[in-house]
């Protein structure tokens, strides 16, 4: 496990130069505000503070959406390295489990969406295990277990992470409002669409947002 600021280290570096124009965003910014993505908790972990653009009226603390549009494509890449068939996304996060699903099936990758059976990641004898190379999780609060187990078999995690997350074991922090419906839809949309596009050969990506929405 290397660590958010490593991870996030290695990738800037090899990815310098190749964005099209300075602060041009992967969507208007109108996308990311309408959808909620900025839009934090009142409380705050240590860990995330780095992240946080300002704090409202009423307490909430507002993420800055141009880090988190430059972490959604960091993602990207560093899942794009992966064979699809070994990146396993999880949620246990109601209105994260419909994103989860259109997001590993857009790309080829699994998911475990409502619960995750403990041992999956480390039983080999239980029905539903599974040896991922990489982890992504839309709460490490909610889906500690999965996170618990990328851990101990040494796998690293990228995760979707609010402001009261802590984040000591994800090694690649996507930060986000990882509790609202149309926030989850936009995160996984866009990472979907960017790993997509980014594949030589591939079907050209049309899912649209509304597509990884959960219903109310």
């Amino acid at each position: 496990m290397n660590g958010d600021d490593a991870i996030g280290e290695n990738l800037e570096a090899q990815s310098e130069g190749q964005d099209t124009r300075p602060g041009e965003l992967l969507v208007p910014e109108e996308t990311y505000l309408t959808s909620g993505v900025h839009i934090g908790t009142q409380q705050k972990s240590a860990s995330m503070r780095k992240f946080i653009f300002k704090i409202r009226y009423d307490g909430l603390h507002v993420l800055d959406i141009r880090e988190t549009d430059r972490r959604i494509r960091l993602a990207a890449k560093f899942l794009g390295s992966f064979p699809p068939g070994k990146i396993l996304a999880v949620s246990q996060r109601q209105y994260g489990q419909k994103p989860v699903r259109i997001f590993a099936k857009a790309i080829g990758a699994v998911s475990y969406a409502e619960r995750f059976v403990p041992g999956c990641l480390t039983n080999p004898n239980l029905a539903d295990y599974f040896e991922p190379k990489v982890l992504v999780v839309t709460d490490p609060a909610t889906d500690q277990q999965a996170l618990s187990e990328a851990v101990s078999i040494g796998i690293p995690v990228v995760g979707l992470c609010d402001v009261n997350n802590e984040t000591r074991n994800v090694d690649l922090v996507i930060p986000v409002n990882n509790k609202g419906r149309v926030a989850l839809a936009t995160v996984y949309w866009l990472l979907a669409r960017e790993i997509a596009n980014a594949r030589e050969g591939g079907e050209p990506f049309t899912l649209t947002i509304e597509d990884f929405q959960a219903a109310l």
